[in-house]
């Protein structure tokens, strides 16, 4: 098998990843993740997570590179990316209260030896409870979800925001679709389990 390579610097996709049980080492890819004008959600994470297996691509020859990327969009359409602080996410919160939120995660695997890259997205749909501006400042003051898109972390106490969920891949909403990715390493002949 090829050494696999997660690009990314994620913590959250480094778990997900360990649950594959596979021997991987990852690197934070250096691009620039700005939106083109007018470029849907799915073309933007599709674009990103390619673009982030491909920016390591000439560093590490016969590999299998992972590059994802995550966007949520409210019900309205609007794009919200990380929050970074208390009064963006308050703001993504107060946004999603006793609404929809659709995760769409782009995926990509590129083999560098034979220059095959498969990319995908995933998406996944979070249907919040109504919240109140209470809920929503005692919920970030104890997780602190800065760094996640839509503010809030689902494998922590997120999930009490929430009323249900829409998908086929709930690893999907953390940030690695595993599903949708051991799909693709068979595809390129790596043996799981």
């Amino acid at each position: 098998m090829p050494a696999l390579l997660l690009a990314s610097s994620s913590p959250y996709r480094r778990e997900l990843l360990e649950r594959l049980q596979l021997p991987f080492t990852w690197q934070s890819p250096s691009i620039d993740e700005s939106r083109q004008k007018d470029e849907p959600g799915i073309e933007l994470v599709k674009r990103l997570a390619e673009e982030k297996a491909r920016a390591l691509s000439n560093q590490h020859l016969d590999h299998l590179i992972i590059g994802s990327d995550q966007v949520a969009i409210l019900g309205n359409g609007e794009i919200l990316g990380k929050p970074y602080n208390l009064e963006t996410a308050t703001k993504q919160l107060r946004a999603a209260s006793d609404s929809s939120v659709t995760f769409l995660t782009g995926l990509a695997l590129l083999n560098t030896s034979t220059g095959n890259c498969q990319v995908d997205c995933v998406p996944f749909t979070v249907h919040f409870r109504p919240l109140s501006d209470t809920q929503i400042l005692r919920y970030l003051q104890r997780e602190q979800p800065f760094d996640c898109a839509g503010s809030f972390k689902s494998e922590g106490l997120g999930i009490s925001l929430f009323r249900s969920t829409d998908g086929e891949d709930a690893t999907s909403l953390i940030g690695l679709p595993l599903i949708r990715l051991v799909d693709m390493l068979l595809n390129e002949g790596v043996e799981i389990p």
